[in-house]
């Protein structure tokens, strides 16, 4: 079936020709009463009529909504898929090494901090743990000819093991000062300069893999139990994706069990494919399918018409019309599904122009 864009569908040519062709119903009979045609006997005018048959079709229920595409929030399958990057010690930023709209991968260095300070301390580390070395080196000779005591050989041990791990704590602080991205992606913020001072809760710049993105939106609280994770959906960033069939696949990924007080909506993620070619903060409108219905009996929606408080379609039989009760199922776009005695498919059903017909009229199939 071709994709349901009843959601963004407008008034057209259709009801034009509906109200045409009901006006032009309501003044032949007129003329007929007129001439004194009241009497069963008289001849009933012929109205031109459009018409469809009656498919077997598969026809599928949606939930619609419209959202916002943000970064995927982190999971027990994988990692976020975006990032807010903050400097892990507090400092003055010397150098900025990112743009936005940069590629980065991960670990690159994006900002470095005033490092002379934890320069002067590496290399003071790295002096003591030299000469560390070097006296343990001499006195593991001395004790293996006996020429030193086991005392002196100990405490150069121990030395070295204490400076090596000054060398280590000092080459860390050191590293701290270079802030790396934490994944692979987009830079799409840069919020800081060389010489501003920044700390721990400053946000530097954020990072989002264009490859791990999801919908957020919300779902009406009374259609909240028909969406379901695994459900297929499609998004839609505009009706030329509609029209083209350029709309994109995804999934439902998560259904919040808690409904926001605020806007009576449940929170609903789905995933966006790679290579979509959307942004973080796009929207998007979505179709969730959530109800699959095959082998139905469907006609157009404008067939089914109400008369005496029930739903009847009007069939057409050689010349004239048989008007059927029925019962209205689920809609897709611009079909419904209906059942009722009698019904096959293949009949031919008025369409356009059903609604105000008498059980008695004869019709003319417009256009033959």
């Amino acid at each position: 079936m071709t994709l349901d864009d009843g959601l963004f569908k407008r008034p057209g040519v259709r009801w034009l020709s509906g109200i045409l062709l009901v006006a032009a119903v309501l003044v032949a009979i007129r003329l007929v009463r007129q001439s004194g045609g009241d009497d069963e006997g008289d001849v009933m005018p012929i109205v031109p009529v459009s018409v469809a048959s009656i498919t077997q079709a598969t026809l599928q229920g949606y939930v619609d909504l419209m959202g916002t595409v943000e970064p995927a929030p982190v999971t027990d399958e994988m990692t976020a898929g975006g990032a807010k990057v903050a400097a892990p010690v507090a400092g003055i930023i010397t150098d900025v090494r990112c743009a936005e709209g940069q590629r980065v991968e991960k670990g690159a260095v994006l900002f470095s901090l005033d490092h002379r300070v934890a320069d002067v301390a590496v290399a003071r580390a790295t002096q003591a743990l030299r000469f560390a070395e070097e006296t343990f080196a001499r006195q593991k000779q001395l004790v293996a000819g006996e020429a030193t005591s086991r005392k002196l050989y100990q405490e150069a041990e121990q030395n070295l093991m204490s400076a090596r791990s000054e060398s280590a704590m000092a080459e860390a602080q050191r590293a701290l000062l270079n802030v790396t991205a934490p994944l692979a992606g987009i830079v799409t913020g840069v919020h800081a300069k060389p010489g501003d001072a920044v700390d721990l809760t400053t946000v530097l710049a954020e990072v989002v893999d264009p490859d791990r993105l999801v919908l957020s939106a919300g779902v009406r609280s009374d259609e909240a139990a028909r969406v379901r994770a695994g459900q297929s959906a499609t998004l839609l960033a505009n009706r030329a994706d509609v029209d083209t069939g350029h709309a994109l696949t995804g999934v439902v990924l998560f259904v919040a069990s808690q409904i926001d007080s605020r806007t009576d909506q449940s929170l609903v993620r789905v995933s966006v494919p790679r290579g979509a070619g959307v942004r973080p903060g796009q929207f998007l409108r979505a179709r969730i399918v959530v109800d699959v219905r095959r082998n139905r009996l469907a006609v157009p929606v404008e067939s089914v018409v109400r008369r005496n408080g029930a739903s009847a379609i009007a069939i057409v039989v050689a010349d004239s019309i048989v008007w059927h009760p029925v019962q209205e199922g689920l809609r897709d776009g611009s079909l419904v599904e209906v059942t009722g005695t009698g019904l096959k498919a293949g009949q031919t059903v008025v369409t356009v122009g059903a609604y105000g017909l008498p059980g008695s009229s004869k019709v003319r199939i417009a256009g033959r």
